[in-house]
C-alpha cells in the first residue's frame, strides 16, 4: 500500500488501491475545506503534490500555472506510489472559534427556577426498616421522593442491584440523582455521600460543534469547546449528507458526529479534572437533519417534496444508547424541530432570545446556508426557512472561510482605496468570514467600487482592482502582508453571490411578514443569530439591504443562540418543558414553492433594494 505523507505535519498514512488523497487526509486526522463532499465541484482541497505518482482528473479549479507546481484536487486523486503532498495554508481548517452566546445573566432573568436542572440530585434521610415499617428498600426511596414532590419516579435495574447495600453501608442516609424523562423522573444513581453532578450542552451544528460543561449544582459553566463537524467530508451542507445516507452512508455520518461530540466531552473532562461518568445528562439542540443523523435515523425523505421529517419530537434517550460516553444512566435529550428545515436549533433560539415570553412583536433572524426566521410573540410564532446559501459560511466565495483564525471579520476602506482590515486572533490574514463579507459590501459601495447592481466600477484608479480570471476583482490583502502568501480578494462573482444570499434572507423575512398581515415597521426586535465570530456589524447590514432600515437599537446581535438554548433547558425542567411547546405552537410556511418569495427575492438583488 502507498504511504502518503503529508506536509508540513509529516504526518504518515497508508492508503488502499481505490482510495483518494482526500480519503487520505481524512485518515491522517487532518481537516482540509471540501465543501462538495468529494465531487470535485467545488474545488476547495488543493493540494501540493511534491513528488511521487498519481492519477488525477482534470479540474477547472486548477490553473495551468497551479498545475506546473503540481497542484491537484485532493479528492480527484489516487496515488501509484509512495507520496509527499503538502496542504496549504489556504486549504485548511484550522483554528475553531467558539461563537459567543447569550450571557448566563439574561437566563437568569427570564428563568427565576433556573437552577432546577433536568439531572438533580436529592438527599435522602430514610427511616430504617422495622417490623412495623417493612416494605421493600425500593419503595421507601419512593415514598421519600414522592414526599419531597416527585410523583412519577423509575428505579432502573442496575439501580436496583446495588441499592440494599448502599442503603444500609450509608445508615439510610442518601443522595439520590434523577434524570428527567420527559414525562417523569428515573433514579440514575444513589450513593452514600453528595457526588459531583455535571451536564452537558452541545450545539450539532452542520458547519461546527460546539459543547459546553456545566456544574450542575451550582448553575456555573466551566468550559466550553468547539470542534469542525468532520460529517463534513461527506459534504458541507445537509442535502450532500442526506444522498450520502440514502447511498447507504447513515452509520459513517451517525459515528462520525458522536465521536465529534465524545471528543469535546473527553477535552472539557480533562481540563476542569472530572470524570466522564460524572455527567448525568447531555442537551443538543441541532437542525432537523443533525438530528436525525444523531439519532442514526435516515433523513433522506427530508430533501424531497413533500419534505417530511421521520419525527419531530424525539423522545430521550440513554446517552450510551447512541454511543456517547458518559453516566451509563444519563440521558441524551434533543430540542423539537417544527419542520424538514426549521429545527431543534432555532427552537432553542425562540427560546434563549425569549421572544416567546414577550407581547411585543419580535423577529429571529438565523443566518447560514439555511436562513431560518421566526416571527411573534407570546401570543403565536410563525417561521420559515430560506435557501440563503453558504457565502456567509464561507461557501462559494474565492477566499471565503468560517470564522475562524486568520479570518478578516472588520474591512474599512478609504477615500484612495487603500484597506484595512482585522482578523479574529489578531493575525495575518488567510481568508474572509461571514461579518467581513457584510463590512466589504457595505464599503465598497460607499466608496464606490461597486455600485449599486453589484458591479465593479472600472473607472476607479487603484491597483486593487484588476481583471482576473473570473473577470473584475479587488484586492483586500497583498501576498507579502497574507498568511497564505497569496492576494486575498473578493472576485465579480464572490459579490454576486454574496448579494444573492443577503437577497433571500430579506425576501424571507419580509414575505413571512406578508403571509401574516405584517411589515417591518412593526417588529419592535430583531434578534439576530449566526456563526459570524464576536463581531456583526448592524449598521452595514442594513446598509447592504441585508437587514430592514430601522433604527438601530431595535437590533441584538446574539450569536451562538443554539447552545445558549440547549443550557437553558440543561438548567431549567421549565425551559425545556416551554422548547417543546414553542415548537408545538410554531406555525411553518413553506416558502420553495411560493412564487412570492421569488418575486421578492430578485427584487432584492440590488444593494440595498431594487426601490
Amino acid at each position: 500500500m502507498p504511504k502518503i505523507t503529508f506536509l508540513p505535519d509529516r504526518r504518515q498514512v497508508l492508503v488502499e488501491e481505490n482510495e483518494t488523497l482526500l480519503e487520505a487526509i481524512h485518515k491522517a486526522g487532518l481537516y482540509i475545506h471540501s465543501i462538495c463532499g468529494g465531487e470535485g465541484t467545488c474545488g476547495r482541497c488543493k493540494v501540493a503534490v511534491k513528488s511521487g505518482r498519481y492519477k488525477t482528473k482534470p479540474s477547472r479549479f486548477i490553473s495551468q500555472e497551479e498545475a506546473s507546481q503540481g497542484y491537484v484536487l485532493a479528492c480527484q486523486t489516487h496515488p501509484e506510489s509512495d507520496m509527499e503532498v503538502e496542504i496549504p495554508l489556504e486549504s485548511r481548517i484550522e483554528g475553531v472559534y467558539a461563537v459567543e452566546d447569550v450571557a448566563l445573566k439574561s437566563e437568569l432573568r427570564m428563568y427565576p427556577e433556573i437552577c432546577s436542572p433536568i439531572s438533580r440530585e436529592i438527599q435522602l434521610n430514610l427511616p430504617p426498616p422495622s417490623l412495623e415499617d417493612n416494605i421493600s428498600d425500593t419503595d421507601r426511596i419512593l415514598r421519600e421522593l414522592k414526599r419531597e414532590g416527585y410523583e412519577e419516579v423509575k428505579v432502573g435495574l442496575d439501580v436496583t442491584r446495588k441499592l440494599a447495600d448502599v442503603l444500609r453501608e450509608n445508615e439510610f442516609q442518601v443522595t439520590a440523582t434523577l434524570g428527567w424523562e420527559g414525562n417523569g423522573f428515573r433514579v440514575m444513581r444513589v450513593e452514600g455521600t453528595k457526588s459531583r453532578n455535571f451536564g452537558v450542552a452541545v450545539d450539532v451544528g452542520t458547519t461546527t460543534l460546539v459543547a459546553q460543561l456545566v456544574n450542575m449544582s451550582r448553575c456555573q459553566v466551566l468550559g466550553t469547546k468547539a470542534t469542525y463537524n468532520k460529517q463534513a467530508r461527506y459534504g458541507e451542507d445537509v442535502i450532500t449528507r442526506m444522498i450520502h445516507a440514502e447511498k447507504g452512508g447513515l452509520d459513517e455520518l451517525h459515528q462520525t458526529v458522536v465521536k465529534d461530540i465524545n471528543d469535546l466531552i473527553s477535552a472539557l473532562c480533562d481540563e476542569n479534572g472530572i470524570s466522564p461518568e460524572e455527567i448525568t445528562a447531555v442537551v443538543c439542540a441541532g437542525n432537523t437533519t443533525m438530528t436525525h443523523l444523531l439519532l442514526r435515523v435516515n433523513p433522506k425523505y427530508i430533501r424531497k417534496e413533500p419534505y417530511i421529517p421521520t419525527f419531530t419530537f424525539p423522545s430521550p434517550v440513554h446517552a450510551g444508547e447512541i454511543g456517547i460516553k458518559v453516566h451509563k444512566e444519563a440521558m441524551l435529550y434533543c430540542l423539537p424541530s417544527v419542520a424538514s428545515f426549521v429545527g431543534g436549533d432555532i427552537t432553542a433560539g425562540v427560546l434563549a432570545s425569549g421572544m416567546a415570553k414577550e407581547e411585543r412583536l419580535s423577529m429571529l433572524i438565523d443566518m447560514g446556508t439555511n436562513g431560518e426566521i421566526v416571527f411573534g410573540n407570546s401570543e403565536f410564532l410563525v417561521c420559515c426557512s430560506c435557501s440563503a446559501g453558504p457565502a456567509f459560511e464561507g461557501g462559494g466565495i474565492e477566499f471565503g472561510m468560517r470564522a475562524s483564525r486568520g479570518a478578516i471579520q472588520r474591512v474599512e476602506v478609504m477615500p484612495d482605496f487603500e484597506v484595512k482590515v482585522s482578523t479574529v486572533g489578531e493575525v495575518k490574514a488567510r481568508g474572509i468570514c461571514g461579518s467581513g463579507m457584510i463590512d466589504c459590501l457595505a464599503e465598497f459601495l460607499k466608496s464606490g467600487v461597486i455600485n449599486k447592481a453589484g458591479k465593479f466600477n472600472e473607472d476607479i484608479k487603484t491597483d486593487r482592482l484588476r481583471k482576473g480570471s473570473e473577470g473584475l476583482e479587488f484586492v483586500l490583502v497583498w501576498a507579502d502582508e497574507s498568511a497564505v502568501d497569496r492576494d486575498i480578494l473578493l472576485t465579480q462573482p464572490d459579490i454576486d453571490n454574496l448579494i444573492r444570499s443577503k437577497a433571500a434572507v430579506y425576501a424571507g423575512a419580509k414575505v413571512l411578514l406578508d403571509k401574516v398581515g405584517f411589515d417591518f415597521q412593526t417588529v419592535e426586535r430583531f434578534y439576530v443569530a449566526g456563526g459570524f465570530g464576536s463581531y456583526l456589524n448592524i449598521e452595514k447590514a442594513i446598509e447592504i439591504g441585508l437587514l430592514p432600515d430601522l433604527p438601530k437599537d431595535r437590533f441584538e446581535y446574539i450569536g451562538n443562540s443554539s447552545l445558549a438554548g440547549a443550557r437553558l433547558c440543561l438548567l431549567s425542567e421549565e425551559a425545556f418543558r416551554e422548547a417543546m411547546e414553542i415548537a408545538g405552537k410554531m406555525t411553518y410556511i413553506e416558502l420553495s414553492v411560493d412564487n412570492a418569495f421569488y418575486e421578492q427575492f430578485i427584487s432584492e438583488l440590488f444593494l440595498p433594494h431594487t426601490d
